[in-house]
């Protein structure tokens, strides 16, 4: 159940990043980016705040996808 629920997450996460990031993907590069994006923002919330709840989750999840997306940008174009 919690990978369905990363992917869920992930997949809002993703949406949200692209949108803000204005990059155009298709789903599941959306929702990889999203996963990817959780991952590593869970990662630093968790180093940096001592946050609980599934907002705090949401919003690491973005913020980490949109990191993803920033650095994809600097070095792989």
């Amino acid at each position: 159940m919690p990978v369905l629920f990363l992917i869920i997450v992930g997949a809002a996460a993703g949406f949200v990043a692209t949108r803000i990031m204005k990059l155009e993907t298709d789903v599941l590069t959306t929702i990889a980016i999203g996963v990817l994006g959780a991952v590593i923002g869970g990662l630093v919330l968790r180093f940096l705040i001592a946050l609980t709840g599934i907002a705090a989750g949401f919003v690491g999840a973005v913020l980490g996808a949109v990191l993803l997306i920033w650095l994809w940008r600097i070095y792989v174009k």
